[in-house]
């Protein structure tokens, strides 16, 4: 049976079992999951300093992490890298799953996320990864990140104004929500949206479970 591990990089225990949730509708009948969560670091990571303890933290639960899969989920992928190096089993950050699943087959996307401080980070990683080339925009947010993630009404009202954005004036055919925090608006947002919506922690799941078949 297949068991997979959610790691969340951010302290908010109540974040790990909302992201477990999340990942659990994109299991296989058999398959279980868990969630461990940082022991160190920011309730939610909206700065770049923030992201680089955010790496130590998961790195700091090495020895925690007996899954066949490991999904690193924050959206700037701390540590993922670093751990897939040292694990004998497959490793995927939500950032590099969700940014690879918008761009598949050559799509032009967008990235909607709350955390305009990172917006560096989160465009290195896309050139990291080779996409920038098809990357229509990122957009975000102007309230401070942790009061507006605190109202999933507002929140999914923000989230949902700015993929109609994307959609309309940058040219994107997919847009990713980035934030494992995110979940729950992403899931709502998914059925109205007006092009293909990505949702990062289920595109983890699926990547590791293509990888562990």
């Amino acid at each position: 049976m297949v068991h997979i591990q959610i790691v969340n990089p951010n302290t908010s225990t109540a974040t790990t079992a909302l992201m477990v949730e999340m990942a659990r509708a994109a299991l296989p009948a058999g398959a279980s999951i868990s969630g461990l969560t940082a022991r160190s670091g920011a309730l939610l990571i909206v700065e770049p300093a923030a992201l680089a303890v955010a790496a130590e933290a998961v790195l700091a639960l090495q020895d925690d992490m007996n899954g066949d899969g490991i999904v690193v989920a924050a959206f700037g992928d701390p540590g993922a890298d670093a751990l897939r190096s040292r694990l004998n089993v497959p490793v995927i950050g939500i950032g590099e799953a969700s940014m690879r699943a918008a761009g598949a087959h050559g799509r032009r996307f967008s990235i909607v996320t709350t955390t305009p401080r990172l917006e560096g980070s989160i465009r290195a990683r896309v050139d990291q990864l080779g996409l920038s080339s098809q990357l229509a925009s990122i957009r975000l947010t102007t309230a401070e990140p942790v009061r507006l993630t605190a109202d999933a009404t507002a929140l999914e009202a923000a989230l949902e104004a700015l993929v109609i954005e994307c959609a309309s004036a940058d040219g994107a055919e997919a847009v990713v929500i980035g934030g494992g925090p995110l979940s729950q608006a992403a899931r709502a947002l998914s059925a109205r949206a007006p092009v293909a919506l990505i949702e990062p922690v289920p595109e983890a799941v699926k990547w590791l479970l293509q990888r562990l078949s």
